[in-house]
């Protein structure tokens, strides 16, 4: 017990820290367009750290760099300690005082957003309002002189002003765009957030960013045309910022956003997943436009995004273990994987996944709806056919002539680094469709909790809702096909599931699941954690290394390369040559430390992985003898009887939320929904309406 209140003391003394770091790093982007910053911090921090190493760039990193980049190492001690508690129990009631910023609302063009998702965004739009304004302000001193020595207008000077200021402002919206899509992120969890329930934030940042630089671009075409000098936009400026370069990155990220409209990401999702890899060159030529020196006041986040991709990429080469696959009357299969015991995740956790036979650069994510405590050495996804890709794989595991091994890449596990399910007396689960999946997991781990820990779980009602009675069979995936606790009865689980489409039960017998098994290679590996059971300190690791790789890097090359003809002026050495080699050292630097990292893990977990693999050899010689393998068979779950109180089903109709939940009356309810967005926003709306208070809403919403 005390070790538990030193562990919750420490871990609440790192998250000050890191919001008192925060919050230094904002005052500097609110103080830097002030004639304070430049008139008086700017000339004292340039003389403070004036240095023949890092020139101009090492007091923008200082301010800027570092500080965001020391969150993040923070952020992975906050949440390695974090491992040590139970990381489904630690609810805490004093959450409850705080419902009322966790409120939902509807906001017209930026969808269910709580009150602090609100607030935190009208903050953010007043800090670009505040930034454009004072700029603008500030700049606007020089536009006399600069439209005498110019020759041009006063208006015309303005215009350019005008136009500098804008793309400025939407470096600021840059800096924080590659936040949310870092998945291994330490800085996301560390708030109660996930990758996931983040996108959000990336897409409105992103919409603003790139609204903000087509301005930027259009005014500035506008100025030359007006001032008689487009050939300004044919100029590379090896000294100063390169308008070709600009022109390049704009016209990457204006095909990148264009393809990201609703309709056209629906309905050519391909092409939405393969221009996102424009982003590449966006950012490349971002940084040769303006110079890698004012960039890194946006390194960070691309620092950082970069380390989680490079991690990615590692544990996408290697080919996991795809032990077996159960497929469903309503084109919905089951895949099981063979995973390491040293492996954990969260209910609700995503994992994204690549099969190269069908595409070799495509890859979809899919919820876990496995338990890791329930089923330590297996995790299953499930996938419904909703597109070209699913379908394909769809035929061929369901194919007569079905195969004996698939090959699969994984990424991940990703999700929540706690949840909060056990505060609650009533889980209300609504699901749409494939919606169901996340509650399966969730399910299984408090199947988990309630038969092996012994504690008091909530009362769950299930709500589902289907098109077709053959999407029934779903349900038959809530348990798993083995490591039930025999004395499962004790989860108090109801069922409700409406099928829309039909007025009464078919008279043809639903087919039941039939089971495939794989022959899995021998270097098919079980997943594994990419950095092993302490990702979270190697991840600090990592992030420390190879920034102190990539200062010493900088320093060697600024101080016999750059110093000796640019003698810290920022004039005289090339820009280009200059940006090209800082990015070069990132790369190298974190190739480097994560290498080593990745590494090292993947040999100790090749030791776990082939114990797993002389196990399930064993298993497959016994079946082979019993000529269970190759053909399929019927792998029956436990009787969903066992465990669920009752089940229900209603035909030809919707079920009528509003009455349900307000008919629950005890003091706290839980209110997950999961489906069609129309499902999420009428749910919300009822939790947000005020007719119970005993509501709390929460979204799992798919917006990968």
């Amino acid at each position: 017990m005390a070790s538990s209140t030193v562990t919750s003391a420490i871990r609440g003394a790192i998250l000050v820290l890191a919001l008192v770091v925060f919050l230094g790093n904002i005052m500097m982007w609110i103080i830097m367009p002030t004639d304070t910053y430049y008139n008086d911090w700017l000339l004292h921090i340039l003389a403070d750290t004036n240095s023949t190493f890092f020139g101009i760039q090492g007091p923008i990193m200082l301010d800027f760099t570092f500080p965001i980049l020391f969150i993040a190492v923070l952020g992975c001690l906050y949440l390695h300690l974090g491992k040590r508690r139970s990381s489904f129990i630690q609810s805490s009631k004093r959450i409850e005082n705080l419902k009322f910023i966790r409120r939902p609302m509807i906001v017209k063009g930026l969808g269910i957003v709580n009150l602090t998702e609100l607030a935190l965004f009208t903050m953010f739009i007043s800090l670009c309002v505040w930034y454009f304004a004072d700029y603008v302000r500030h700049w606007y001193k020089q536009v006399p002189v600069r439209s005498m020595t110019r020759g041009e207008k006063v208006w015309q000077t303005k215009l350019d002003r005008v136009a500098i200021v804008t793309g400025v402002t939407g470096n600021l919206c840059l800096t924080f765009l590659f936040y949310p899509v870092t998945r291994g992120s330490s800085i996301l969890p560390m708030l109660g957030l996930t990758s996931e329930a983040s996108i959000k934030y990336h897409i409105w940042l992103g919409n603003l960013a790139m609204s903000l630089f087509t301005a930027h671009g259009f005014l500035y075409i506008l100025y030359w045309s007006i001032t008689n000098r487009l050939s300004e936009m044919l100029k590379w400026g090896d000294h100063y910022v390169s308008n070709i370069a600009g022109e390049i990155s704009l016209l990457c990220g204006l095909a990148l956003w264009i393809t990201t409209y609703p309709t056209i990401r629906r309905r050519m999702f391909e092409l939405f997943f393969y221009t996102h890899y424009l982003y590449i060159f966006f950012i490349i030529f971002f940084i040769l436009h303006i110079g890698i020196g004012f960039t890194c006041i946006m390194l960070p986040g691309f620092y950082l995004f970069i380390i989680d991709r490079y991690l990615r990429f590692l544990q996408s080469r290697e080919k996991v273990r795809l032990v077996s696959a159960r497929v469903l009357p309503c084109e919905t299969i089951e895949l099981n994987f063979s995973k390491s015991r040293g492996l954990k995740y969260n209910p609700t956790s995503t994992v994204f996944i690549n099969v190269p036979t069908i595409s070799k650069l495509q890859w979809h994510p899919f919820t876990i709806t496995s338990s890791s405590n329930l089923e330590p050495e297996r995790l299953s996804v499930v996938i419904k056919c909703e597109g070209s890709w699913t379908q394909k794989l769809y035929d061929i595991i369901s194919s007569p002539s079905s195969i004996d091994r698939l090959q699969v890449s994984v990424e991940g596990p990703y999700g929540p680094a706690s949840t909060h399910f056990l505060r609650h007396d009533v889980l209300v689960m609504i699901s749409g469709g494939s919606g169901i999946t996340p509650f399966i997991s969730i399910i299984r781990e408090l199947l988990f909790i309630s038969s092996t820990l012994k504690c008091k779980t909530p009362r769950i009602m299930l709500i589902s809702v289907f098109k077709n009675s053959s999407h029934l069979s779903i349900l038959d995936l809530i348990l798993p096909t083995s490591g039930t606790p025999s004395n499962s009865g004790n989860l108090d689980l109801q069922i409700e599931a409406y099928v829309t489409r039909e007025k009464g039960q078919s008279k043809d017998k639903l087919q039941s699941p039939r089971t495939i098994w794989f022959k899995p290679d021998a270097s098919d590996a079980p997943i594994s954690p990419t950095l092993g059971p302490n990702s979270w300190l190697w991840l600090a690791a990592i992030i420390s290394s190879s920034f102190i790789i990539y200062l010493v890097l900088l320093g060697v090359f600024t101080q016999y390369v750059v110093y000796p003809i640019d003698q810290n002026t920022n004039k005289l050495y090339s820009y280009t040559k200059k940006g090209s080699m800082n990015m070069l050292f990132i790369c190298f630097s974190i190739m480097i430390a994560a290498s080593a990292a990745f590494l090292w893990n993947k040999k100790q977990n090749a030791k776990e992985a082939k114990q797993i693999q002389d196990m399930e050899e064993s298993v497959t010689s016994r079946s082979s003898n019993s000529s269970f393998h190759h053909d399929d068979v019927e792998m029956e779950s436990l009787p969903l009887q066992s465990t669920i109180k009752s089940i229900n089903v209603h035909y030809g109709q919707r079920p009528n939320l509003k009455r349900i939940l307000s008919e629950i009356k005890d003091s706290s309810v839980g209110a997950l929904v999961s489906g069609p967005k129309r499902m999420r926003q009428d749910v919300a709306a009822i939790c947000s309406s005020g007719l119970a208070d005993n509501l709390h809403f929460e979204s799992i919403s798919f917006t990968w």
